[in-house]
């Protein structure tokens, strides 16, 4: 019994991603191209790999086993066809990375550009994604996270500044108001403009001076999630409704323009900057390789 290659894929594809239309994004093909590939992959192999609904795709038992099976095959056939890219005087193909929101902010800018001048015949998709993300799974080649939220079993490459700090702003306007606080413990008393991430946690507010390191979690009328709208609380505070907390090169062009004022600047907390991750199980792709000398270089 043999089954079509491209229909094997749109199988992982649409299994990966839990939905037809999700897999459509990833695999940069059509929701109905990918529904026709499964349904004559499923025609040809006598069983049922999905189950459909309106509002879900789930695997069936039988689908689960062949996903199990068939996602490393079909990734050791990329990478042998992908040994050939190699030989060749510039890489072709396209790098997929999942990186988080802050990364594609404040990282990727200085990269990009140069990257894609260097290599004209890659193509670049960057998925911007704050939660835990199974790079693979997600249809992507690598990601780019912080250290604390590296995967385990992955190989980092630093990428981007690797000190960075978080930082308080507020409006002059807000601070003339309410005072500048002198402490961390006096924006108890202050509207702080709060995040939450996406597994509905809150992001406490770090402080560390001279050995000392303070969390606190501030109240506020304004919560954002964060990566997705924290430039909503950013505009927020522009605006005079309060104190914002956030990566220091993210608040930097509004401290050089006046709209915001740094608040308890000695006691910004420091931290690594990110790193670029990839399985370490086998040879990355061409066009991660050529990422990875990129900015290692």
């Amino acid at each position: 019994m043999e089954a079509e290659l491209a229909d094997l894929n749109a199988f992982l594809a649409v299994a990966r991603a839990a939905g037809f239309r999700a897999g459509a994004r990833a695999s940069g093909t059509s929701a109905s191209g990918l529904s026709e590939a499964v349904r004559r992959l499923e025609t040809q192999l006598g069983i049922r790999l999905l189950h459909r609904t309106t509002r879900s795709v789930v695997l069936t038992e039988a689908g689960q086993r062949l996903f199990e099976r068939l996602a490393p095959a079909l990734t050791e056939v990329q990478a042998a066809l992908d040994v050939v890219n190699g030989f060749r005087d510039r890489p072709t193909g396209t790098l997929r990375l999942n990186v988080a929101v802050s990364a594609a902010r404040l990282t990727l800018p200085a990269i990009v550009s140069p990257f894609l001048a260097a290599y004209p015949d890659i193509q670049l998709e960057v998925f911007a994604d704050d939660s835990f993300v199974d790079v693979l799974a997600a249809g992507c080649d690598a990601g780019i996270r912080y250290e604390e939220r590296l995967e385990k079993d992955m190989i980092a490459v630093p990428i981007g500044p690797r000190v960075q700090r978080f930082a308080a702003a507020a409006s002059p306007a807000y601070l003339d108001r309410r005072g500048r606080p002198g402490h961390p413990g006096d924006l108890l008393e202050h509207a702080c403009l709060r995040g939450r991430f996406g597994s509905g946690a809150m992001h406490a507010w770090e402080f560390a001076r001279d050995g000392e390191v303070l969390r606190i979690n501030p109240s506020g009328q304004l919560i954002v999630q964060i990566g997705v709208a924290v430039d909503l609380a950013v505009e927020a505070a522009i605006a005079g409704s309060g104190v914002v907390y956030l990566f220091e090169d993210w608040l930097r062009p509004h401290f050089e323009s006046g709209v915001l004022e740094p608040v308890l600047e000695p006691w910004w907390p420091s931290f690594s900057g990110p790193f670029l991750y990839y399985p370490g199980r086998r040879l990355p792709p061409a066009p991660l390789r050529a990422f990875i000398d990129f900015i290692r270089a």
